[in-house]
């Protein structure tokens, strides 16, 4: 049996276990932080709704000052899109979509990421009074990784990831709020 044969069985072989090992790996994810915000809650929720305000403390918006921006719809309202676009492959190109608000009390997003990578992800950022001028806000993200793509939650730390980033834009929103 010659050298290259060995290989290209151990190969197969490697590629094998992968895909067998990612058929039992989980494919879906979810982060979450949250914030206290010196602020009466409507006049948080009524920031946090647009999501053009995003373009103020979300990390992600910051990434690339250059990136290119496209609305449609009325902000603050269901169907509002906000997409972007970037030669940054850490921020890439997608769209934000409002789903849902639940007036004073939450907003949920679809997003869609188009590059580096096609992916789907929802989001939701909640209000709580904590007091007359405390707030809770909760900001959500869960995804999923499909097979056999998943392999890679076995080496990503998507909590700390995306965590990470989220808990940077809650601590930009609280300055801003609380300037």
């Amino acid at each position: 049996m010659s050298i290259l044969k060995i290989i290209l069985i151990i190969i197969g072989l490697l590629i094998v276990v992968l895909l067998l090992v990612a058929a039992f790996v989980k494919k879906s994810y979810t982060v979450e932080r949250e914030i206290i915000i010196n602020k009466p809650k409507q006049e948080v929720f009524d920031y946090i709704k647009f999501l053009k305000n995003q373009d103020n403390f979300s990390k992600w918006a910051t990434m690339d000052p250059n990136m290119k921006k496209d609305y449609q719809g009325v902000d603050g309202m269901v169907g509002f899109v906000s997409s972007w676009d970037s030669e940054n492959k850490n921020v890439g190109k997608g769209e934000q979509t409002i789903k849902k608000i639940s007036e004073g009390e939450r907003i949920d997003f679809d997003l869609h990421f188009i590059k580096p990578f096609d992916g789907l992800a929802n989001a939701y950022m909640s209000t709580v009074s904590v007091s007359e001028n405390k707030t809770k806000v909760k900001w959500f993200f869960s995804s999923e990784m499909k097979y056999p793509m998943n392999i890679f939650l076995l080496f990503m730390n998507m909590e700390e990831m995306i965590g990470k980033d989220l808990e940077i834009g809650l601590n930009n929103l609280k300055n801003i709020l609380e300037k």
